[in-house]
C-alpha cells in the first residue's frame, strides 16, 4: 500500500508535463504564423488525449495495475484543468506582453477565411465586432480554461472506460 500514489499527484505531474508541451507547441504555431491553420489546431487534441492516456497508465502502474472509472475520470479532468491553467496563463502573457499583435493577426486570418467563403462585407464586419468582445487575453484565458476542462472531461470519459481495472472484491 505504501507504493500507491494519488490521482492528484499524478494529475499534477502529467498536467505540468503536458502543459509545457502545449506551451512549446503553441509557441511554435504562433512564431511560425500558422495561427489559423485548423489542422495544426487539431494536434492539440491528440496531445491532450495522449497525456490523459499516459497519466492513467502511470497511475495504474503506481497502484498495482488498478484504477477505477471514477479515479480515471477525475485524474484526466484534473490533469486537463492544470494544462488549461498553464497554457492559458502562457497565452495570456504571450498576448499581453510578448506579442500584442497576435490578436490582430487572428482577426485578419478570420476575415480572410470569411472572404474565401464568400460572406458579404456587412456580415464579416458584424462577425468581427462580435469576435472583438472575446479576443481579449483575459477572456481567452477563461474560455481556454473552461474549454480544456470540458475536452478533458469528454476524453477522460472514454479513456477511463477503456483503461479502468477495478480491484476484485475477493482480494
Amino acid at each position: 500500500m505504501e507504493n500507491q500514489t494519488t490521482t492528484t499527484r499524478t494529475a499534477l505531474k502529467w498536467g505540468v508535463i503536458i502543459g509545457v508541451i502545449s506551451i512549446l507547441y503553441s509557441t511554435a504555431i504562433m512564431v511560425s504564423g500558422q495561427i489559423g491553420n485548423q489542422a495544426l489546431g487539431y494536434v492539440v487534441y491528440v496531445i491532450i488525449a495522449v497525456g490523459i492516456y499516459l497519466a492513467m497508465n502511470d497511475f495504474k502502474k503506481e497502484n498495482q495495475g488498478y484504477m477505477s472509472y471514477g479515479q480515471g475520470l477525475g485524474l484526466g479532468t484534473l490533469k486537463c484543468a492544470i494544462v488549461g491553467l498553464i497554457s492559458g496563463f502562457f497565452s495570456f502573457a504571450y498576448m499581453k506582453f510578448i506579442d500584442p499583435t497576435i490578436t490582430e493577426q487572428m482577426m485578419k486570418k478570420a476575415v480572410e477565411e470569411m472572404e474565401k467563403k464568400g460572406m458579404p462585407d456587412d456580415q464579416i464586419e458584424q462577425a468581427m465586432e462580435y469576435s472583438k468582445m472575446f479576443m481579449s487575453p483575459g477572456v481567452l484565458f477563461v474560455f481556454s480554461l473552461i474549454g480544456m476542462i470540458f475536452i478533458g472531461f469528454i476524453l477522460s470519459l472514454i479513456i477511463a472506460a477503456i483503461l479502468k481495472k477495478d480491484k476484485s472484491v475477493f482480494e
